[in-house]
């Protein structure tokens, strides 16, 4: 009894800890750091312009929620958001569709490329958007894919496959051969191994690989600004400039607008936070 008392007491010391202290003193002050930007742009954006340059630390004395109604409906943020939205989801199922097969190729199949096919891959994420936007923009205009989300689609696949392949193939490496093996042995082909064992086992990876592929496009300014000039095709990141003007913003409906547009993502990510961790663990120890 006095042992299990005694350990107890060991438990409890070891617990409060002055580096577990520390280590929460640093953790609170990084969430303090990452939400309060965030909890202050959304008090501005229920402010008036008057209350925001006489005190812009404070708390409204009335909450203006006509901020956000003129941020959907003056502001055309529905429509923009639609835009975003379809283009998003499109880019995001294609692009892990065709990633996860190559990458399963490229992890578990024998053929002598596969090396050679990885470097490829690997090459496209060094590649910034800014080198070939010029020629996209020619290409597409011939094709007659310029102010079509069609012609935003295809881009926003061809940058989102690196970085799945890349997240993928460790995934399918990490998986155990002797199963795939099994699975032969009981008639199984390479597509059913690869659509009914691989891919329900890599669901993590895929939860990883398509949150960063979502908020990458949902956030992305440059190409949707370039190849898009039809105000109703125009996309979130595009139609929240237009809340700075070149003489004078209205700061509260501008935030109001921003808050409009980072609330998917961050409802996302709280949704799939905990496969996010375990997927990038899992990746890194099985790649």
């Amino acid at each position: 009894m006095e042992t299990v008392k005694t350990a107890a007491k060991a438990g409890t010391k070891k617990g409060i800890s002055p580096v577990s202290i520390m280590i929460y003193m640093v953790l609170a002050l990084l969430v303090v750091i990452y939400i309060a930007p965030l909890l202050w742009m959304l008090n501005v954006s229920l402010k008036t312009n008057a209350e925001v340059f006489a005190n812009p630390f404070g708390l409204p004395s009335v909450m203006q929620l006509g901020n956000y109604i003129f941020a959907w409906t003056k502001g055309y943020l529905g429509k923009a958001m639609f835009n975003s939205f379809l283009v998003c989801v499109v880019a995001l199922v294609v692009s892990l569709f065709l990633g996860a097969m190559a990458s399963f190729a490229i992890a578990r199949m024998k053929w002598k490329m596969s090396g050679l096919t990885m470097t490829y891959f690997m090459i496209g994420m060094m590649v910034p958007v800014h080198c070939v936007l010029i020629p996209l923009f020619v290409r597409f205009s011939k094709l007659g894919l310029t102010n079509s989300l069609v012609g935003l689609m295809l881009p926003y696949i061809t940058f989102s496959l690196p970085m799945t392949i890349f997240l993928m193939v460790g995934f399918f490496k990490g998986m155990p051969k002797e199963m795939f093996e099994a699975a032969c042995i009981d008639g199984c082909d390479i597509y059913k191994c690869f659509f009914k064992i691989a891919l329900p086992l890599s669901r993590t990876g895929l939860c990883v690989a398509g949150l960063m592929t979502f908020v990458a496009n949902w956030n992305e300014l440059l190409l949707a600004m370039v190849f898009i000039s039809d105000p109703a095709e125009k996309t979130l990141p595009v139609t929240l400039t237009y809340f700075v003007g070149p003489y004078a913003t209205n700061y509260v409906q501008m935030f109001a607008a921003v808050v409009i547009a980072i609330a998917p993502t961050i409802v996302v990510y709280c949704m799939f936070s905990n496969q996010i961790v375990d997927g990038l663990t899992a990746g890194a120890v099985k790649g």
